[in-house]
């Protein structure tokens, strides 16, 4: 997991790759995203959200200031006062934004905290001048050209996505239909909860959340890929994303959770689980 950085480390760059970009290509820069005192994120909206609705910013679960939830659990509605630099399409820090809650955080199969924040989209952007940058419905696709962009660095990667994991194990924790980055992404410490943008659309199409450091199987910091007969595979220095494709199905009104919503996937609390 990529989530705290190296004391004193400094910012790793990825080599420079100059690849023809497909046409119509949309400039991704900094802003929507956020810096966290540990991790990167992003002020997200679903298609649905208004502008009055308030604001959420997503992050990695395993970057959840009350620690990393456990395999299998689901928090929902924690009080939360985290706060989160907002930053503009430079990565100038532009003031802050807090949570009132943790709306959702889990580590089963995917690694996602939602936070309600205590300011609406509208009061944002007219204080800051920064829109949030939508979720994808789509299941992102093999190939695509995506960026991720760490708010915490205060850098981007860009690559293009390899293909798609159907479990990725972690230590204790596995996650579902992961998306593999090709080598380009040498994300680091600290990228963990940087949104993943599709190029072509400038929409998120994945958050960013672990990679393989060291060539380990299956451990903390060295997740492997498992097959659906059961086969291991491990790529040292290879990077990976959760997909938020299905996380809008889970968003009703006024940006409210809503677990048992139509077509919503997410895991629930043990005990709301039918």
């Amino acid at each position: 997991m990529t989530a705290a950085a190296p004391a004193g480390a400094a910012p790793v760059g990825a080599a420079a790759h100059h690849k023809p970009k497909p046409p119509r290509t949309q400039a991704v820069d900094f802003a929507g995203t956020v810096a966290l005192d540990d991790c990167s994120g992003s002020i997200v909206k679903m298609p649905t959200s208004q502008p009055n609705d308030p604001a959420l910013v997503m992050t990695n679960g395993h970057c959840l200031e009350s620690g990393m939830p456990s395999p299998g659990q689901v928090i929902v509605d924690q009080p939360s006062s985290r706060s989160f630099t907002v930053l503009d399409k430079s990565a100038g820090d532009l003031g802050s934004i807090q949570a009132t809650k943790v709306s959702y955080a889990t580590m089963t199969d995917t690694d996602v905290t939602l936070y309600e924040t205590g300011s609406t989209y509208a009061q944002i952007e007219q204080k800051y001048g920064i829109k949030p940058l939508e979720l994808s419905t789509d299941h992102p696709a093999k190939g695509a050209g995506i960026t991720v962009v760490s708010g915490y660095w205060k850098k981007t990667y860009s690559c293009s996505i390899d293909g798609f994991v159907p479990t990725l194990k972690e230590g204790d924790w596995a996650w579902k239909d992961s998306v593999r980055y090709t080598p380009e992404c040498k994300t680091i410490g600290g990228t963990s909860g940087s949104p993943v943008i599709d190029n072509s659309t400038g929409k998120v199409t994945a958050i960013n959340n672990t990679g393989n450091e060291n060539g380990e199987r299956c451990t903390e910091n060295n997740p492997c890929e498992v097959d659906e007969n059961g086969n291991v595979t491990v790529h040292k220095g290879i990077n990976y994303a959760e997909e938020t494709y299905g996380i809008p199905k889970c968003f009703g009104t006024g940006n409210k959770l809503d677990l048992n919503a139509a077509g919503c996937t997410l895991p629930k609390p043990a005990a709301t689980r039918r």
